[in-house]
């Protein structure tokens, strides 16, 4: 077995110690629900580095035989959102109304800004040509992505890996990298920084609130192992138990370093910033960073860190929530039981400063992503499918005492298939499942300790988002598939969800052979509801463009293929509109058409 699986295997199954006193829990979990999680502060430095090497160290044993029905899952899809503020232009396609994400084009509605290659672009809308350029140097490999507030941009660059330590069997090396957070000042004639963040890890993801943006970052501790061949198991736990054991605290506190007008200025996490759960979520330290937009230079970001693994992050307007799905376990080590469940945190975010931890629990199963989670009435709503049989629940949890207690749960849905898609809106709740056939199920989310299913539609193929496109209609964004489940081309389908007990599909528009971005990420829609137009990018044997559709009452219809005259302009991955006008955006460059015949009215070439 190699070194990283003796490491991994054992970590999955190792709690942490109590290092602070806690009763049990006010309220017991229900029957075959998770144990809550608690989040407790570490007593001082000397105890997180005691904690904290014990865990490593005893991480070398035996791993537990590999179950028949354990199996591992791929990502999905995205969804939920209220109705918006009438607009003249649009925004990023978000999870909730008023919390921004990152993305590669933002608009403020007189200039586009986008990044690409590394490098920052603005362009004028009303002048229809670019007017700004910023190379940006990154380190980091990741696809930078944006966020915007005012004359100031918040550029994200990640530079991380999703697993701690590389393996060849023969040699472990940190993998963290050094992920980047450049703030960027768009007031003049050219784009100019104004700082950059390098902090160890990598990103998370981030949500914006206002001005002020959360970043999360995940790094893992930096033990050194040096090469020495092929030695045998025994040797290698006894040689890296040395090892962990002479390595400083520093290795598993992240350092960063700060740039602002030639001035570099650098840090290390304090250990006082530091939390971990009461039970074992994993030997990365997650850290959320604050950042405001509007200042003239970034600082630290402020740090609060747990010792745990995140990998979704979903924001409400009060509440940040980072979801453990601990896929590494299996993906990491292909030994061992499937993980207990997932590990939800739960941060309140004030206007400004540094976010409070609140609450922690954990739910049977594993979340699809950050869409499978939503905030609705003081209750949080999951949607989870198990490890073991792949049926899906939609559980609703409760804050109580500091923790995150199951109150309710709709179980069963799609016994053998896995979620592919997730919507909450207000009270309701729509979870697409998949193996052969698309089962639409309908929730009926009201009462929050009597969740239960109130509708099922079976069509074929699957859809891979869901979004809201006026009262009581859902349009699905997906793969058409053969009986037996085979994709066969991109299918848009518009929904009835008027009866809770029978859902319908009232239209349908198939791609052939064709795929969306936006079936894995829902950024690329563009849904204008003045009009009716919904965009997104759509790839096919014919064509690479964006495919404009228009919804009106109960159809679905096709407008056109937007491509732009210009030769070598690469794939469509965004559609946005601002002052009347549809804009088409690629990585080398923005097509303009007039938002009512569709017609091109300009293409601007990104130099």
């Amino acid at each position: 077995m190699s070194r990283r699986s003796w490491l991994f295997s054992a970590l999955a199954v190792l709690p942490l110690a109590a290092c602070t006193a806690s009763g049990p829990s006010a309220e017991p979990p229900r029957p075959g629900s998770a144990p809550a999680l608690k989040l407790v502060a570490f007593d001082s430095c000397a105890q997180l580095e005691k904690e904290l090497r014990t865990a490593a160290e005893k991480s070398y044993v035996a791993p537990p035989p590999i179950p028949e029905n354990a199996r591992a899952v791929g990502r999905g899809d995205m969804a939920s959102t209220p109705k918006a503020a009438k607009s003249e232009s649009s925004g990023t396609n978000v999870h909730e109304v008023g919390v921004d994400e990152p993305d590669i084009v933002k608009n403020d509605g007189r200039r586009i800004v986008t990044v690409s290659g590394g490098v920052l672009r603005v362009v004028d809308t009303v002048a229809r040509k670019q007017t700004g350029k910023l190379d940006l140097k990154l380190e980091a490999f990741g696809e930078p992505q944006l966020l915007l507030s005012g004359d100031h941009a918040l550029v994200l660059a990640d530079g991380g890996r999703h697993h701690p330590l590389r393996d060849d069997s023969r040699i472990m090396r940190p993998g963290n990298g050094r992920s980047e957070v450049l703030l960027v000042d768009l007031a003049g004639d050219t784009p100019r920084l104004l700082s950059r963040y390098r902090g160890d890890g990598r990103l998370v993801d981030a949500r914006q609130h206002g001005s002020v943006a959360r970043v999360v970052i995940s790094s893992s501790p930096d033990f050194q192992f040096p090469y020495r061949g092929d030695p045998e198991p025994e040797n290698v736990m006894q040689d890296d138990r040395g090892n962990i054991e002479r390595a400083p605290m520093e290795a598993w506190l992240p350092t960063w370093q700060i740039t602002t007008g030639g001035a570099t200025a650098r840090g290390r996490l304090d250990c006082s910033a530091v939390s971990r759960p009461e039970s074992f979520s994993g030997l990365s330290m997650l850290r959320v960073l604050s950042f405001d937009l509007n200042a003239t230079a970034l600082g630290d970001g402020d740090p609060v860190a747990v010792v745990a693994d995140g990998d979704a992050v979903y924001g409400s307007a009060g509440s940040l929530y980072i979801a453990n799905n601990q896929m590494w376990r299996m993906n990491a080590t292909g030994r061992g039981a499937p993980p207990e469940g997932t590990d939800i945190y739960r941060f309140s975010l004030p206007p400004v400063g540094q976010p409070a931890y609140v609450a922690s629990g954990r739910v049977p199963g594993r979340l699809l992503n950050q869409y499978s989670m939503s905030e609705y009435d003081g209750h949080l709503r999951v949607a989870t499918t198990s490890w073991t049989d792949d049926a899906s629940a939609v559980r609703v949890l409760r804050e109580k005492d500091g923790k995150l207690v199951e109150v309710g749960a709709a179980e069963g849905l799609g016994k053998g298939e896995r979620i592919y898609s997730v919507r909450f809106i207000g009270p309701r709740g729509y979870v697409v499942t998949f193996r052969q056939t698309d089962p639409l199920y309908s929730l009926d989310l009201a009462v929050p300790e009597r969740p239960r299913v109130t509708g099922e539609l079976k069509i074929t193929g699957y859809s891979a988002h869901l979004q809201p496109v006026g009262e009581n209609r859902l349009i699905g964004i997906g793969q058409e598939a053969t009986t037996q489940g085979r994709p066969t081309g991109t299918q848009v389908s518009l929904f009835d969800v008027t009866d809770p007990a029978d859902p319908r599909r009232l239209d349908q528009h198939l791609v052939p052979g064709g795929y969306s971005e936006a079936e894995s990420d829902p950024h690329a829609i563009l849904w204008w509801p003045d009009n009716g137009l919904m965009v997104l990018p759509v790839a096919d044997a014919r064509a690479d463009g964006a495919l404009a559709l228009r919804v009106t009452g109960d159809r679905i219809e096709q407008t056109t293929r937007l491509a732009p005259t210009a030769e070598n302009t690469g794939p469509m991955r965004r559609a946005l509109v601002v002052g009347g006008v549809l804009w088409s955006v690629t990585d080398r460059g923005v097509l303009a058409s007039n938002l009512s015949t569709l017609d091109q009215v300009a293409w601007v070439g990104l130099t």
